[in-house]
């Protein structure tokens, strides 16, 4: 039965391997992506459309490319679209996960893709598909430049339809405008044809240049919340704080103002304070999306054992956390063990931690360790400490969990787990193969969808 599964799915090669649930499918056979950027995948029109960026693993001529893999969630058909090829780093870094696209469903059901190298430089690019129906035809590209002086990473996009005198603004949050290593935003008020330039919106005074790293989640009408940290946790104690931008300003969790988006925040600390970290509890943040009411609930990783080591000598013990504003506080707690960090140099890398955008109640982690006992997880297939996915669940808001494995022995790693919006289907995707840096990965792009109950 299970190879029926797989011969149905046109996955035979992946159902077979070690470890792999049944009814798994290869949405892309070369492919990754970080998790600084979103929607990295939309379930849209009875389809998904999921970014990454090939590393030329099985085609040397795909490294590079930024690609939209196509799925139709009724037929099964896949479709792998090119939305820029060969972006590469330098003439020799030919590929960086960091390039990923996020995309947006427009208004008119159109789906804008925007995207941008690794800081290397001052642009932004952008297309949109030529109809609301099908995404695998896309218009040309567009570039947009925030400023000479700017050094682009990431693309999160957001619609606020209250926004521009009721006609709707699409933002995007980004790093690096004038060079500042800071989180900035621009914007478009003609659903993303042109685009203004706004300002860095999180500053952080000190003597050399930090980059705090921001989550994103928006009600698509007026409110986009954020959360985030000081800077890279090699270079900081990481604490996690969130806020939240409406009508113009930014607000603390509790609704209290700060100022307006046009200045931004004058240091890290002025937001809500969601975690204290310290030298033995380095965060770095994860995800972050709105339940019913609205209100944020998050996943953040926080390294246990690296104080005072050098780089590369820490990192073998990450712990996943989760919180949720219950509409007057914060409520935070250690849910699973991350197991070690993926390599050497960036130390707080883990396999990293995904929440059900419509179950509060639910997340997936991936982990070399057990959730619960932390202790290491060797494969029976190859005596290997492989990454596995598991899913948890919580009856009390996070105070406790009940962890299922979705893989288990596997003969390769299972990395980066992310779950789109999607109510009638829950859509499970990470990464499958080998990522040995941020510049030279092996992987699959895989996933299971199920119907919701």
């Amino acid at each position: 039965m299970k190879l029926l599964a797989c011969l149905l799915a046109g996955v035979i090669s992946i159902c077979a391997s070690a470890g792999a649930p049944a009814g798994l499918i290869t949405f892309n056979d070369d492919g990754a992506w970080c998790w600084f950027q979103d929607e990295r995948v939309l379930v849209h029109r009875g389809k998904l459309i999921i970014g990454s960026v090939a590393g030329g693993a099985h085609d040397a001529s795909r490294a590079g490319n930024i690609e939209a893999a196509i799925y139709d969630l009724k037929t099964g058909k896949r479709t792998v679209v090119v939305l820029h090829a060969n972006l590469a780093e330098t003439p020799t870094v030919l590929y960086d996960d960091h390039n990923s696209p996020a995309f947006l469903a427009l208004p008119d059901g159109r789906v804008i893709a925007v995207y941008s190298r690794h800081g290397r430089d001052n642009r932004s690019y952008s297309r949109i598909t030529r109809t609301a129906d099908d995404p695998t035809q896309w218009g040309e590209q567009r570039v947009f430049i925030p400023s000479e002086t700017s050094r682009i990473t990431y693309s999160n996009l957001y619609w606020l339809s209250l926004e521009n005198a009721g006609k709707g603004r699409l933002y995007n949050f980004f790093r690096g405008l004038h060079n500042s290593f800071k989180p900035s935003y621009m914007f478009s008020d003609d659903a993303g044809l042109n685009w203004q330039t706004g300002n860095v919106y999180i500053d952080v005074p000190s003597q050399f240049r930090h980059r705090p790293y921001v989550r994103y989640a928006s009600d698509g009408r007026a409110r986009v919340h954020m959360l985030y940290t000081e800077g890279h946790p090699r270079d900081f104690n990481n604490s996690v704080y969130h806020i939240y931008y409406e009508s113009g300003r930014l607000h603390r969790s509790d609704g209290t103002p700060i100022r307006a988006l046009t200045e931004g925040l004058r240091d890290p600390t002025e937001g809500t304070r969601v975690f204290a970290g310290d030298p033995n509890n380095v965060a770095w943040v994860s995800d972050v999306h709105l339940d019913r009411r609205g209100r944020p609930f998050a996943a953040y990783s926080v390294q246990k054992d690296s104080a005072g080591l050098p780089p590369k000598q820490g990192g073998e013990d990450h712990r996943y956390r989760y919180a949720r504003w219950n509409g007057s506080a914060w409520t935070d707690f250690e849910i699973a063990c991350a197991g070690r960090r993926l390599y050497a140099g960036e130390d707080d890398y883990t396999g990293n931690i995904a929440l059900d955008p419509e179950d509060p109640n639910t997340v997936f982690i991936s982990t070399d360790a057990h959730p619960s006992t932390c202790q290491p997880l060797i494969s029976k297939a190859d005596g290997q400490r492989h990454y596995e996915i598991f899913r948890g669940v919580t009856a009390d808001a996070g105070a406790t969990w009940k962890w299922t494995p979705v893989t288990q022995d596997s003969a390769m790693d299972n990395l980066r787990p992310i779950v789109p919006l999607g109510r009638e289907q829950r859509v499970l995707l990470w990464l499958r193969g080998k990522y040995n840096t941020y510049t030279n990965y092996d992987l699959d792009v895989v996933g299971l969808v199920e119907l919701r109950r």
